[in-house]
């Protein structure tokens, strides 16, 4: 019959003290810190069309989940076995919508490996540096900002006059694509504008056989 004795004696019970209660709260302390670090630079950053609040909360739990799973496995070795294992089947479904997204993922994940493993020097100036390097690069304009331009023909002659404008007001104009029914034709182009003006977009409109022009900014994905 086993005892209370036996009960404390398990092998189970005593995996509590080969995890120092400090070294977790300074590890989660601290992925709390920088992942709320992480999460401003985030929110500061994103140009994307939807910002949504809940991903960047889930950067600060991401880096804070991460730094409790390397501290139970650098405490037990046949646990860092096992985990390794059930790790490999877990499948994440939401689509990444904006490559920033990705390095933020990673740097929040880096960021508890690091703190898990003890190295706080390291995560700390690395994500210093690194977040100096996206703040610096997010607010730096490189090039003209590219936009989509969608305008609706009668006939083959305005659409011939709405490219010779097109391609004579912006700096760089390539058509994505062109699409003709019986009630007109519609070209997609992608512009850069020169100084960002946006006057030869009412011009193209006023031309005879141009029903309508739209444009909208483009953040680089291209749907068809």
């Amino acid at each position: 019959m086993m005892t209370f004795k036996d009960v404390f004696k398990s092998s189970f019970l005593e995996n509590i003290n080969s995890v120092s209660l400090l070294d977790v709260g300074i590890a989660l302390g601290l992925s709390f810190v920088l992942g709320l670090f992480i999460f401003i630079i985030y929110k500061k950053t994103y140009s994307g069309v939807m910002y949504s609040d809940s991903f960047g909360v889930s950067l600060i739990a991401m880096a804070m989940i991460t730094s409790l799973v390397i501290i139970a496995v650098t405490a037990n070795v046949v646990l860092s076995l096992g985990m390794v294992g059930a790790l490999s089947i877990v499948r994440f479904r939401t689509a990444i919508k904006e490559p920033m997204d990705i390095a933020f993922l990673f740097w929040a994940i880096a960021v508890g490996i690091v703190l898990g493993a003890g190295l706080i020097p390291l995560a700390v100036i690395g994500s210093v540096l690194v977040g100096i390097m996206i703040l610096l690069f997010s607010t730096r304009k490189i090039g003209n900002i590219p936009y989509i331009l969608v305008v609706n023909c009668t006939d083959k002659e305005a659409e011939n006059e709405a490219a010779a404008l097109i391609h004579s007001d912006a700096s760089k104009s390539v058509l994505k694509s062109k699409g003709v029914t019986k009630m007109g034709i519609e070209l997609t182009y992608e512009v850069r504008i020169k100084e960002e003006n946006t006057d030869f977009v009412n011009r193209i409109s006023a031309l005879n056989g141009v029903s309508n022009a739209v444009l909208i900014t483009y953040n680089g994905e291209y749907m068809s």
